[in-house]
């Protein structure tokens, strides 16, 4: 990562320049030392998940036709990533950080550098260095822009001397608390300097979960990150690229990713038609549930490093085919955020081998399989209904997904909260590999796809609780908590 100062150019485009490494010490760090290639910043292990310690918050703010992220490490150190539109010159952006009590932006990261995403950045920078603590440092794609957005954005950094850096694959951003990695834009850039394909893509580790933050990608850089990195790219949450476009968020980096859920950033009448329904045919293919800050509002994600809970503004539908069918909802809306859903991350539920099942699946022509129990994983628990939890009593839900190969026959197996409420899978129930079930808690006919508890109260405590599976042969399947 290269500290570029600013330079005036000739031509009309201001410039960021490479200016050579400095060797100056920004937030503890050392940064003249010699920076990793892009084979040693590859992500650890899924298997392995570092230790996670306090609490990750991750802020999508609605913007309208843009994009602004705040992130609030478990050190309680601040990141923001991209500041909304031109129009409003950071408004939305500043309201929300004061409201939310942040007093410095330790990291300013500009995914590029189109009006959309830096549209506040003179403003937060010129507010943070006059009015509060300061910005620490910005980090760059080093893509210029001509525009007088751009322009007011240099000018801030100078008149407060910013560290700027220019931010590539392989970088390093020392965001304490958690582990950030930075995965693009690559060495050379890609298709001629375009700046969406050149966005900062990152991807910030807490414990179990996984962020990745996608700037405007589209098929170039999505293509370049799959065949890079793979299913490294496994992440808990993904932010959706280019505004939830169908250039973007393409069918491999999902697979590659396969996100628990999915954030997109873009106005309800969006001119561009954003989100996309290419796109959004896409999630819905792969049954992701998707939140919308134009009908969600101010979208917060909490994770305590082995779950990550959702909270919105208003309640709207999360089925990609449905966003549009939710009310939309103004930026700058100051309604409090109420928790959704918890999603768990797409890992094995226990660190040990499974224990394979003495009790074999049947297929549908009855000739038994292998069935491994540590299969069975959590997609995501649901656990604040609409309304009153003890009136709406079906929209408290926990769903399950088959991640392996084989038919899992689960008949007599057993859900349990920490409190030993106790629910027991009915006789000739099996789980297809990759199909979800979803466990009610209200009551309801089962079917292949839905079973239902039968409780007359609610089951899963809002403030946290473990999920625990126990199959037929009395054997731990999972145990998670949120």
């Amino acid at each position: 990562m290269v500290r570029s100062p600013r330079v005036e150019a000739l031509a009309v485009a201001a410039l960021l320049v490479l200016a050579g490494c400095g060797g100056f010490v920004a937030n503890g760090v050392d940064s003249s030392a010699e920076q990793p290639t892009a084979t040693e910043t590859a992500m650890p292990d899924a298997s392995s998940p570092a230790a996670a310690n306090g609490t990750l918050e991750v802020h999508f703010i609605n913007v309208g036709q843009s994009v602004a992220t705040v992130l609030v490490s478990p050190d309680n150190e601040t990141m923001l990533i991209d500041s909304g539109d031109f129009t409003d010159d950071g408004e939305y952006v500043l309201q929300y950080l004061d409201r939310q009590g942040i007093d410095r932006i330790d990291h300013f990261v500009v995914s590029h550098n189109d009006a959309d995403h830096i549209g506040g950045n003179a403003a937060v920078i010129r507010h943070y260095e006059t009015e509060k603590n300061g910005v620490g440092a910005v980090y760059d794609p080093g893509i210029a822009a001509s525009t007088q957005t751009y322009e007011r954005y240099l000018d801030a950094v100078d008149a407060h001397d910013v560290t700027l850096y220019e931010t590539r694959e392989g970088d390093r951003i020392a965001f304490s608390g958690v582990e950030t990695t930075v995965l693009g834009p690559p060495e050379p850039y890609l298709e001629n300097r375009a700046r969406n394909e050149n966005s900062i893509v990152l991807r910030i580790e807490h414990g179990e979960t996984s962020f990745l933050f996608t700037g405007d990608v589209e098929d170039d850089q999505e293509a370049y990150l799959v065949d890079t990195y793979g299913a490294a790219l496994g992440s808990t949450v993904l932010k959706a690229g280019h505004h939830g476009s169908a250039s973007s968020t393409d069918g491999p980096l999902l697979d590659a990713a396969s996100p628990r859920t999915v954030v997109v950033s873009s106005a309800y009448d969006s001119q561009y038609g954003h989100p996309d329904n290419e796109t959004l045919q896409r999630l819905s293919a792969r049954s992701v549930p998707t939140y919308w800050t134009a009908t969600h509002g101010d979208t917060v994600l909490t994770s305590n490093g082995t779950a990550v809970t959702v909270s919105t503004q208003r309640a709207a539908p999360t089925d990609p085919l449905s966003l549009r069918s939710g009310d939309p909802i103004s930026p700058g809306t100051t309604e409090p955020v109420t928790q959704r859903a918890t999603y768990l991350p797409r890992l094995s539920p226990r660190t040990d081998t499974p224990a394979a099942t003495d009790t074999p699946a049947v297929t549908d022509g009855g000739t038994p399989t292998g069935s491994t129990s540590g299969d069975l994983i959590i997609d995501r628990v649901h656990v604040d209904a609409a309304g009153d939890d003890w009136d709406n009593l079906n929209d408290e839900y926990v769903v399950f997904r088959n991640a392996g190969a084989e038919p899992l026959d689960m008949r007599g197996w057993t859900v349990s909260d920490e409190a030993d409420h106790t629910y027991t899978v009915p006789d000739g129930f099996t789980l297809d590999p990759d199909e979800t079930v979803t466990l009610h808690t209200g009551s309801g006919t089962d079917t292949a796809t839905d079973l239902y508890w039968g409780s007359e109260r609610p089951i899963w405590n809002n403030g946290g609780d473990t999920v625990t599976v126990i199959d037929a042969n009395n054997e731990t399947v999972l145990e998670r908590s949120y």
